[in-house]
């Protein structure tokens, strides 16, 4: 066992007297040590009970003849550090939670590993460090929070963004919002539609490293903690079968996972994480592989922020299980990809059932022809950039107008709120990416204001930072290269005329290369907004959005 070199010969005597130190007794030092991270804090409502889950976890180690040791991780809530400096620190967590998790698991020779998140960036953080360390792992989420009710519809943190813009567009008044302030989040769990937490979710199920519920089970069902349990016995059995997450991990799982994320319309942002994830497994996923297989796949959910059902639709409608299904059956996916159950992905989905088909449609009557995702190129984003294009009205999939120009996302919010936006606009929002934010900020309050006010089937948003899993509208993310590298949309003026063209895959401005050539010469760097701390050692060491912002 690996864990010998902290426990075995005379020589080893100091490291067991530290281990006895924590009240183990040497049967249980004998056993295999299963590291259990958890990532629980107090301040995410998604990891509020982290605690149970993986208490579940550790009954389930036992039970299969294991000793589990847990130690934690950091997180970030996204919605909580929305709209205002903390958001810097959100992409830029998933590297220090990766980085902490080898520290911690190298350092004390654990054997295996059982992983315990829930939210956006701890998921794939925690999948970039099973990839790296490459111990036997199982990674179990949370699960989503259930949705909240309100006049006999149900809501969620979209409707709590969305209710800003409202009321300031005298469309809502702030009695009604303070009601639906107090319905929205019910409980815990990681919020309730197909945002970046429950997309990521949903992948860690696809790739293999979750177990077939991992991506759906509510967080308030006892299922949820059946499940850990069983994730605490599988860890082991993958010790005793030497079954580890490059062997599950390969480039046919990634690819199953980008299919039912097109099918889905998951969060943009798993553009970021995917490649990410990948990276750390020694695969390579260009952004024309994500609309390869977007192009390919239909779209077969529409759940919030897209549509009107949420988490627990899709699971009382089979789960993902019933996605892969459905997606197999057209040849969409590989069915012989290994999977943390032993078994391979086709022999998990052979007796999925799909029991609403209002939630996943069939294949024969997708929402479209084509995946919830598009990569879209031109001279403002030569290398990509990406857009939810489930989530787009129809009447913006094309579109022309003036760019509305702002150097950060804290400006474009002030003039949206201050009615200075108006039907037909393209807001421009750069200066916002990995580098130049720096951390690459999700956006969802100016995108939630402009829906709030009506304006989400009008107005267009461009940015080199990205937008929440939230977001809805013709919101286009991820701009590459980003301002702060010299990318063309530092070159962009106010009034310039930005074509977009969403089934065409086109991003555009009106503006010749000579021009385009003649502001670059005339451009200077802006000074680093962070210049200490962790965030400027990240924007020395994060690259591009196109290749999922990883480090050099």
């Amino acid at each position: 066992m690996r864990s010998d070199q902290v426990k075995k010969g005379i020589e080893k005597a100091p490291h067991r007297s530290l281990l006895k130190a924590l009240g183990l007794i040497n049967e249980e030092i004998d056993r295999p040590l299963v590291g259990v991270v958890n990532s629980q804090n107090e301040i995410i409502p998604g990891h509020e009970h982290l605690d149970d889950i993986t208490e579940a976890v550790k009954a389930g180690v036992r039970m299969a003849g294991g000793t589990p040791i847990e130690f934690p991780t950091i997180g970030v809530c996204d919605g909580i550090a929305m709209g205002h400096a903390g958001m810097k620190y959100s992409l830029a967590s998933r590297e220090f939670i990766a980085d902490s998790i080898e520290i911690m698991a190298q350092a004390h020779a654990f054997d295996a590993l059982v992983m315990v998140t829930n939210c956006d960036k701890i998921i794939p953080g925690m999948l970039m460090a099973a990839a790296r360390l490459n111990l036997p792992t199982v990674v179990v989420s949370g699960g989503p929070m259930l949705a909240g009710r309100y006049q006999g519809k149900d809501i969620d943190l979209n409707t709590m963004f969305e209710a800003v813009g409202a009321v300031s567009a005298g469309k809502m008044s702030r009695e009604e919002m303070a009601e639906i302030e107090d319905a929205a989040c019910p409980g815990c769990g990681s919020c309730s539609g197909m945002y970046t937490a429950n997309t990521m979710n949903c992948m860690t199920e696809v790739l293999g490293l979750g177990l077939p519920g991992n991506g759906t089970i509510p967080a308030v069902h006892a299922a949820r903690r059946r499940l850990a349990k069983y994730a605490g016995i599988k860890a082991m059995e993958m010790l005793e079968k030497n079954i580890r997450p490059l062997d599950i991990m390969t480039p046919a799982a990634f690819e199953n996972a980008l299919a039912v994320d097109m099918a889905l319309g998951g969060s943009t942002n798993t553009v970021l994480h995917l490649p990410a994830v990948a990276h750390e497994a020694g695969i390579e996923i260009d952004l024309d592989k994500i609309n390869s297989i977007s192009e390919k796949t239909p779209n077969l959910c529409k759940l919030s922020p897209a549509g009107q059902h949420h988490i627990q639709d899709l699971y009382e409608a089979g789960g993902i299980q019933a996605v892969i299904k459905a997606l197999a059956d057209i040849g969409l996916i590989n069915l012989d990809t290994l999977t943390v159950t032993g078994k391979t992905t086709g022999e998990n989905c052979q007796n999925a059932v799909n029991r609403r088909p209002d939630v996943i449609r069939p294949t024969g009557n997708p929402y479209s022809r084509t995946g919830g995702l598009a990569i879209l190129r031109g001279n403002i984003a030569p290398e990509g950039a990406v857009v939810k294009q489930s989530a787009v009205a129809p009447e913006m999939l094309a579109h022309r107008g003036p760019a509305r120009i702002f150097e950060s996302e804290d400006a474009a919010i002030e003039a949206i709120m201050g009615g200075k936006i108006k039907a037909g606009d393209v807001v421009v929002i750069r200066y916002e990416g990995p580098k130049g934010g720096p951390g690459m900020r999700e956006m969802l309050s100016p995108t939630s204001a402009l829906a709030g006010m009506g304006l989400a089937a009008s107005v267009a948003l461009i940015t080199d930072g990205r937008f929440s899993g939230a977001s809805r509208g013709a919101s286009i993310g991820h701009v590459s290269p980003e301002a702060m590298e010299g990318g063309p949309i530092a070159f962009l003026r106010e009034g310039d005329i930005i074509d977009i063209n969403i089934p065409e895959k086109r991003l555009n401005a009106d503006i010749t290369p000579e021009v385009i050539a003649a502001r670059r010469a005339a451009w200077t760097r802006p000074e680093p907004k962070v210049k200490g701390g962790y965030l400027a050692r990240y924007a020395s060491l994060v690259t591009s959005a196109s290749t999922g912002a990883v480090y050099k």
